[in-house]
């Protein structure tokens, strides 16, 4: 048993990273993106080869092992361990040198893929190898496991663009991995050389040949390339500390050509014959993947063909010699960027898309990555689903059909023992059949625990005992990465759900996509880490605090693992009043953008929600619950008592202001928004109504009635002038208005928001009766209608039906008004699509609305960082400003002059306005201007 508090001692004092063998760190790291779990003893950030070289010698010393992990997307278990990780993401992350005239890097292991390329572009140079995971996979991960991706058919696998490694072995030798025996440890030359006809004839020749140790890259004829040998070694021979790597040149221009098929076994037919033509990729997917097939050419299946060239008109002139070399039932040629980039988003999302079945059922890596002879690929991918079937399973094969390299996620049992009886059957045959075909276990994410066991079937009893005499050359104490590759762990143990409840937790919220059970929905992050990514593309939200503090517990993947680690109770004992699952979850947004952007729809602002109610059950809350929480209460109480000016008068004392916000947890840098003295209702009951048109009922959320009653004012406005009929929702004196739990729900109040919101759908039966159209004004709001209201109240009828109700502004405008011409406003914009709305409600609606007026631009994607009651609860003012410095507030400064800013949610307008000092505007206000300025020439011209 080793002695954790002496451990951790000593090797604090030796390194100057962070040590971390508290509960966090260790539940952090039990998992990559495989099906298997291991606990780690603890975890090292080293700041540089001085402190592996440290924590290399303590653990020699008292026979701990070392596990090297990057961003942990590895899908085989080699990213994880029970002895020390070192985790090079937090400083060990440097590009030390790229020489552009050499065309080569020097790079640290935790680099990110992304973040060299960002820096090569400017010299029209990239890294070859682009895994799907190239915004958040690191340069050592793909090292250790020889990476490839979608362009390996031109550029090869990451051993191809490998020149020179630094490399630390376990007994703490300093070596330089090249070509020509450099850097060879001692011993590693003579057992070559005493084997010479088994390398030359016991290796596939395939492009995707990942299993095992490269070892044939020493044979005299390929120049004894001791750091092409080293690639693919998953950490089990030595430490990486820098590399040196090659860059290609990328094409100026490229093309994306789009061949559809009838079926797989056509397109994976046609893809070996491509390849004399040149091109950059040769990817396949089958029609059973794709959820949506929008923008793709018609077919069962489809090979993305990309061409290069000098000009668009020669990478496409390139594509349309490939279309019309291929036989295909259809296709589609796009040389835009963006649409390029659309398309393949459908591509690289697929890692994570297919580990859910078309019915919800959840599939699994295990058999992620086999490669065949390209020649091949029709025939094995025949006899591969032929085999599922035969095992009743099911898969969704897709992947490199260029390289015969086919990803699958399989409806594996891993849960009960005969489901996991049945995956070792499955696994043992599939190897077989691989090598039948003449291929390859692995042929792109190695092999680690997942197929390590089966490697004898590939390459024989005695090949594989000269890996193990290999490994000891390098690693004679056998303290790297132990249990992967040689002498590996049986496939069907340390499985990660083995630890999980067999039975469902009693939750609040009804899971409907996970069957009731929150172990379901938590299994749900596969540890792709999408979530991972440090900058924000286009419209993507997920994940703002990780990429506020760049701190894995506070992506929506590592906030996963602490719940998983929750509910399997051995890293985390204390169930849902653990601490450190609170201190994670505490700066969680719930900007809802994982329920989007993750690729398995993780929907962590629920998963937040249910925790709190739990956690806080029967226990003191924090004051900003109460205060925050029960805003629609306080500001209800308010309105009735008419003291608005009073407490706008009281908040804007310093004094005052600053004993309220500490009574109430509000951070000490926010200005309490000032209350309406009218509230929009009170405005409603006193203005003239319109008495024909379609009608729509007008939600009156919280914001809109007492804080921004001018954006309900404008909305009646629009609505009535596009012909409708606006009511408000029925209410009672006594009994209160509508409200949809939003505040409630955030703060983990699901019992308060259960009898909120019961009280609501009680109101809101005439409503129901009739099939009204619900508009609500606040996007927050109308997420939390259309989302969480079913899912809270599950057991209730009613709720579908008021949630299929809701409408946005523009889609009431857009259904109930197609033929309303808008004014023209005919502006710049400039502001962010508020997260919900991104995450829950799409935006088609408002762009449509925004190109009827005029309004042209881009809302950038994100989240302001306000996000509710996060932005005001104290402690959480620096991140929620980092997250509104992301895209929100630089695209408000580089907006053009005159440009509208729009902000639907009360949160962005809030943000805006205390961090920028600019008024955004709900479109409700744009378009209500408009209808005034348009009247006011109307008349001028009469």
């Amino acid at each position: 048993m080793t002695d954790l508090s002496g451990l951790e001692a000593e090797l604090r004092g030796v390194v100057r990273g962070e040590v971390g063998f508290d509960v966090t760190a260790r539940a952090l790291m039990t998992m990559d993106a495989s099906n298997y779990r291991r606990v780690p003893a603890g975890v090292v950030a080293p700041r540089d080869a001085e402190d592996v070289a440290a924590v290399l010698e303590v653990c020699r010393v008292r026979g701990v092992p070392v596990v090297a992990r990057g961003g942990g997307t590895s899908i085989a278990g080699q990213a994880t361990g029970t002895g020390v990780v070192l985790d090079f993401t937090r400083h060990m992350n440097g590009l030390l040198e790229l020489d552009p005239a050499t065309r080569t890097a020097v790079v640290q292991p935790g680099l990110v893929l992304d973040r060299l390329q960002e820096a090569a572009a400017p010299h029209g140079l990239r890294f070859g190898p682009d895994p799907s995971t190239h915004g958040r996979c690191t340069l050592g991960g793909m090292i250790g496991n020889n990476s490839c991706g979608s362009h390996s058919v031109a550029w090869g696998t990451t051993a191809d663009s490998v020149r020179e490694l630094s490399v630390i072995t376990a007994r703490g030798e300093r070596l330089r991995p090249g070509q020509d025996w450099a850097g060879a440890p001692d011993g590693l030359r003579a057992l070559v050389e005493g084997d010479l006809a088994r390398l030359r004839t016991g290796f596939p020749d395939l492009p995707r040949r990942i299993s095992g140790y490269a070892l044939d890259a020493l044979l005299p004829e390929k120049g004894a390339d001791v750091a092409r040998s080293f690639c693919g070694s998953e950490g089990t021979l030595g430490i990486l500390t820098e590399a040196v790597v090659s860059l290609v040149e990328a094409p100026r221009a490229r093309a994306l050509a789009v061949l559809a098929y009838g079926d797989e076994s056509g397109a994976a037919e046609a893809a070996a014959g491509l390849l004399p033509l040149g091109p950059l990729t040769v990817e396949g997917m089958a029609a059973d993947l794709v959820r949506s097939p929008a923008g793709l050419p018609e077919g069962g299946a489809w090979l993305f063909v990309e061409t290069g060239g000098r000009t668009p008109a020669e990478a496409r002139v390139r594509a349309e010699a490939i279309v019309r070399a291929a036989d295909v039932v259809d296709s589609l040629v796009v040389t835009d960027p963006a649409a390029q980039r659309t398309l393949w988003r459908i591509r690289e999302d697929a890692s994570g898309t297919a580990t859910r079945m078309p019915d919800g059922s959840e599939a699994w890596p295990g058999w992620e990555d086999c490669a065949v002879p390209p020649a091949r690929l029709g025939p094995y991918l025949r006899d591969f689903r032929a085999l599922l079937t035969d095992h009743g399973l099911r898969g969704t094969p897709y992947g490199h059909f260029g390289d015969g390299c086919i990803h699958v996620r399989i409806d594996f049992d891993l849960l009960t023992e005969a489901g996991v009886g049945r995956f070792r059957r499955f696994s043992e045959e599939l190897a077989d059949l691989v090598v039948a075909h003449g291929g390859s276990l692995s042929g792109e994410h190695g092999d680690g625990q997942a197929r390590a066991e089966l490697l004898p079937r590939m390459y024989g009893e005695e090949t594989v005992r000269l890996f193990e005499r290999a490994k000891a050359v390098w690693d004679p104490d056998d303290l790297l990465n132990p249990g992967m590759l040689v002498r590996p762990a049986p496939l069907d143990t340390n499985l990660r759900f083995s630890v999980l409840p067999r039975r469902p937790v009693d939750v609040a919220f009804g899971y409907p996509a996970d069957g009731g059970d929150f172990g379901a929905a938590v299994r749900r992050c596969v540890g792709v880490a999408k979530c991972r990514t440090t900058t924000a593309a286009g419209p993507t939200v997920m994940c703002p605090s990780f990429r506020a503090t760049g701190e894995e517990e506070h992506s929506t993947r590592g906030r996963a693992r602490l719940l998983h680690e929750m509910l399997a109770g051995e890293v985390v004992t204390t169930g849902w009043r653990s601490t450190e699952v609170r201190d994670a979850l505490d700066l969680c947004l719930s900007c809802k953008g994982c329920r989007s952007d993750c690729p398995v729809g993780v929907d962590m602002a629920t998963y937040k929600a249910e925790f709190l109610h739990h956690h806080y059950e029967g226990r003191r809350r924090p004051a900003a619950h109460h205060t925050m929480g029960r805003l629609p209460l306080w500001l209800r109480w308010v309105a009735r008592t008419r003291t608005a000016p009073l407490l706008n008068t009281l908040a804007s004392v310093r004094l005052p202001a600053r004993a309220g916000k500490r009574l109430g947890g509000i951070a000490p840098e926010r200005q309490i928004p000032r209350i309406a003295r009218e509230p929009f209702t009170r405005w409603w009951r006193r203005r003239k109504r319109r008495t024909t048109g379609d009608l729509v009922v007008l939600w009156p959320d919280t914001f809109t009635e007492h804080l921004s009653p001018s954006v309900g004012q404008a909305a009646v406005r629009v609505l009535e002038a596009a012909g409708l009929r606006v009511v408000l929702p029925p209410s009672r004196p006594l009994g209160g208005a509508v409200c949809c739990g939003l505040t409630y729900l955030s703060t983990g109040q699901l019992d308060r928001a259960r009898a909120v919101l019961r009280r609501t759908l009680d109101l809101m039966e005439p409503v129901l009766r009739r099939g009204t159209p619900v508009v609500v004004l606040e996007p927050s709001c109308a997420a939390a209608l259309r989302g969480d209201l079913p899912e809270l109240l599950h057991d209730d009828p009613r709720a579908p039906r008021l949630a299929s109700s809701v409408l946005t502004f523009a889609e009431a405008l857009e259904r109930h008004a197609p033929d309303w011409t808008p004014p023209a406003v005919d502006r710049p914009v400039a502001g962010q699509t508020h997260c919900h709305q991104h995450a829950v409600l799409g935006d088609t609606a408002d762009r449509g609305l925004r190109a009827s007026a005029g309004l042209t631009g881009e809302l950038s994607g994100g989240c302001c960082g306000l996000a509710g009651n996060f932005g005001f609860e104290k402690g959480h003012f620096e991140v929620s400003k980092a997250c509104a410095e992301e895209q929100l507030l630089p695209s408000v400064r580089e907006a053009p002059q005159g440009a509208v800013i729009l902000a639907d949610g009360f949160s962005c307008r809030t943000q805006l306005e205390q961090l920028a000092g600019v008024r955004g505007r709900h479109m409700a206000e744009v378009l209500a201007e408009g209808l005034e300025k348009k009247e006011k020439e109307t008349g001028a011209g009469k």
